[in-house]
Order: structure tokens, then C-alpha cells, then sequence
């Protein structure tokens, strides 16, 4: 065996990458650690960045006086997952790459004082949903602002006339309609309005 290939330094402030120090313990390079790892801060140097790496998924968790989990993130090969609530003043992407703020099984609610601002510079920005979308503003407007604002898969309802009229499949106009409850739904546009309060659609909304 050749004992140079197993060589071990060791002095005073330390051994290997570990040195002690009057601030603390500070490790220079790459180091593993077997078992679990209690310290009150981690931080690198100012010109380089803390990488901590995992075959497997990264958490951290976050625990009261009382051993309790009052906070945990896990990230993983399809992102982060929080446990709990995030505060954080920006989330991006990294490049060329899609953002995706997802609640599998509960609601994704996103706050602030002084409002939310979600932006998509270079693409298209998306919120879908199983249930319902709600949009909704207690003091201000809803203010939808683009060159084409369509509305799609709305229904068309019914509309009887006494006038013969052209065949629903050569109908090219419609007109926008609102049943009482706020629904949308389509018309065949006429010479006057062919909205009904008594409608299909809004009689079974």
C-alpha cells in the first residue's frame, strides 16, 4: 500500500479542509458529511457560491423551540416544494426554461400589500385551473388591455325569430349577451339586439 496516496494533514487550526477559528468552524473545498450536520449558519465566500449536493432530494427543514416543523423545502428533480407559506420579493425561471407555480391538492393564493405582479417578457403566460378562476378586485377594476381579447368556448343561445333568417352554419356575427347571474354566452346578431333574459343558458346557469 502506498502510503503517500493516503496522506493526512493535520495541525493546530484543524485537519484537512476543516480549520478552526476564532468566528467558528470554516471548511475550504469540497467536504462530505455522513451523518447529520448542526451548525447555526452556513455561508461561503463572497465570491463564490454555496452548493450543496444530493444523489437524491435537498430539504431543509425549519423547527420551533419545541422540535415542532414549522417549515420545510425540498427540492427536487421538478423544482422546490414548500411545506408552507414562502415570503420572497422575486421567483424566475432559469433560462429558456418555463415557471411554474403549481398546488396539486390545495389553493395557490399569492398576496401582497402593495399588489402582485406577474410578467412574462418573452412568452406566454398561463393560469389554469380544475375548478374555478376567479378574478377579483375589492377597491380597483379588472383592466384587460391587448390588441385581440377573445373569449372562447363560449355557448350560443337560443333565439327564435319571426323573420326568416339565414342558417346558423352561414352565422358569422354573434352578438356578446349577459344573463342576469353575470354568465356570457353568444347570440345571433340581428338588426336589433336578440339577447333574452329568458334564454336556455341563463335559465340552466
Amino acid at each position: 500500500m502506498d502510503i503517500e496516496s493516503y496522506e493526512f494533514h493535520c495541525g493546530w487550526d484543524g485537519m484537512g479542509n476543516l480549520r478552526v477559528t476564532k468566528k467558528g468552524i470554516r471548511l475550504e473545498g469540497i467536504s462530505e458529511f455522513l451523518l447529520p450536520l448542526y451548525v447555526k449558519e452556513i455561508h461561503s465566500r463572497k465570491d463564490s457560491p454555496l452548493v450543496l449536493q444530493s444523489d437524491r432530494n435537498v430539504t431543509v427543514n425549519a423547527r420551533n423551540h419545541m422540535g415542532q416543523l414549522t417549515g420545510q423545502l425540498t427540492i427536487g428533480t421538478e423544482g422546490a416544494v414548500f411545506g408552507h407559506s414562502v415570503e420572497t420579493p422575486h421567483i424566475r425561471a432559469e433560462p429558456s426554461q418555463d415557471l411554474r407555480l403549481e398546488s396539486p391538492t390545495r389553493s395557490l393564493i399569492m398576496e401582497a400589500p402593495r399588489g402582485v405582479q406577474v410578467s412574462a417578457a418573452a412568452g406566454d403566460f398561463k393560469a389554469t385551473c380544475r375548478k374555478e378562476l376567479h378574478l377579483q378586485s375589492t377597491e380597483g377594476e379588472i383592466f384587460l388591455n391587448a390588441e385581440t381579447i377573445r373569449l372562447g368556448n363560449l355557448p350560443t343561445g337560443s333565439f327564435s325569430s319571426s323573420s326568416p333568417s339565414s342558417s346558423s352554419s352561414r352565422q358569422t356575427v354573434y352578438e356578446l349577451c349577459v344573463c342576469p347571474n353575470g354568465k356570457l354566452y353568444l347570440s345571433p346578431a340581428g338588426v336589433g339586439s336578440t339577447c333574452q333574459s329568458s334564454s336556455n343558458i341563463c335559465l340552466w346557469s
